[in-house]
């Protein structure tokens, strides 16, 4: 046997030695890691993924209570006429969602404000703001408040069992 196959034998036979005492320290933990992931994944994952779905819900109630409210908006906005319909409102923001059926609340109510005072004094009728707005004139207003008492699927400790969403839209009359 040559030198050179001599010092190649020796070479592999030093790293197999090596690799093997690295992997002898390995057999008692293989899938050690895998038990205990599957142990957090129990003990945590269930928890989060019903925490998020519970806390989607009240995102998408909350959207649909907003949509409701902007639905109403839009319909009072028309003309002076809509704005001062309740009727119509009311029924435009239950059509917008079916979800909460006889708890969904709808209150709208129409105002006039000064054009350079928005935030400002509101009036209730039309005459009051033009004698108020000497300086401006007078706009409209339509406000749409709605609410609905909810229960989200599941409870879990420290959380309410019931939630009531409000949501706001106020726009401008465009006559």
């Amino acid at each position: 046997m040559s030198h050179f196959s001599q010092c190649v034998s020796l070479q592999f036979h030093r790293w197999r030695l090596a690799m093997l005492a690295r992997f002898r320290g390995l057999g008692d933990d293989a899938g050690g890691a895998l038990v205990e992931l599957g142990l957090m994944l129990a003990l945590l994952g269930a928890p989060l993924l019903l925490g998020s779905a519970y806390f989607a819900t009240l995102l998408l109630d909350d959207v649909e209570i907003s949509n409701a409210a902007h639905a109403g908006a839009m319909y009072g906005i028309v003309s002076s006429t809509f704005a001062e319909d309740s009727t119509g409102i009311t029924a435009a923001a239950k059509a917008e969602t079916n979800r909460f059926g006889s708890s969904l609340s709808v209150t709208p109510s129409f105002y006039y404000a000064c054009a350079n005072a928005l935030g400002g004094t509101q009036y209730t009728d039309q005459t009051a703001a033009n004698t108020a707005c000497s300086s401006s004139y007078s706009l409209q207003f339509v406000k749409v408040l709605v609410s609905a008492s909810i229960t989200p699927p599941g409870s879990f400790p420290g959380m309410p069992k019931t939630y009531t969403l409000n949501s706001v839209s106020i726009m401008q009359v465009e006559e």
